[in-house]
């Protein structure tokens, strides 16, 4: 069994729930705890700067990835095992996207959002067939996944995107998931 990678999507900030930071530390500590390397967004601020940091303090590899105007504004991550310093926006999301086997969507913002309709139209324009999934704490992911439905019933989008990406209730499940994927890579 080679190595796994999963690139996570999540926010520069922690949310106003208590639950979303704790969310991150739980993957974080899964992966590093099942030798599962992250790859992110560089940041040492809101969810991506707990995920990593919980990663590494469980003995995982983390590789993080940010473009060099946001090393100041997102604070850096110092102490990773690779940082990967970008010209762009658009080089960093093909580094984050060309780095992991899979793809987990935290909660987050506006960056998020575009990280993951990224991927998700890529996926649905052939250009790669890895896992995407998302994180549905408290409830988040329930209105993206409502304006994509929305999409489809307004004749904009096939049925078929819904089959682009898999939705899980907590965690503990995203991180079985990842163990089913990594077993099948």
């Amino acid at each position: 069994m080679g190595s796994f990678s999963v690139t996570v999507f999540c926010g520069s900030n922690p949310g106003t729930d208590p639950a979303y930071a704790a969310s991150a530390k739980a993957l974080g500590e899964g992966l590093g705890g099942r030798g599962i390397r992250l790859v992110f967004g560089g940041g040492n601020v809101g969810l991506m700067g707990i995920t990593a940091g919980s990663t590494l303090n469980s003995g995982g590899e983390v590789t993080g990835v940010i473009p060099d105007f946001l090393r100041q504004r997102e604070v850096e991550f110092q102490g990773l095992t690779e940082l990967i310093v970008t010209d762009s926006m658009h080089t960093r999301k093909r580094r984050l996207f060309a780095l992991g086997d899979a793809f987990v969507v935290m909660p987050g913002g506006l960056g998020t959002f575009d990280e993951t309709f990224e991927i998700l139209t890529w996926k649905q324009l052939g250009q790669h067939t890895k896992p995407i999934i998302l994180v549905n704490i408290l409830g988040w992911a329930d209105p993206f996944v409502a304006m994509l439905d929305e999409t489809i019933k307004r004749g904009f989008a096939r049925p078929e995107i819904r089959n682009l990406f898999e939705v899980q209730p907590d965690v503990p499940a995203v991180l079985a998931r990842l163990e089913e994927l990594r077993s099948a890579a």
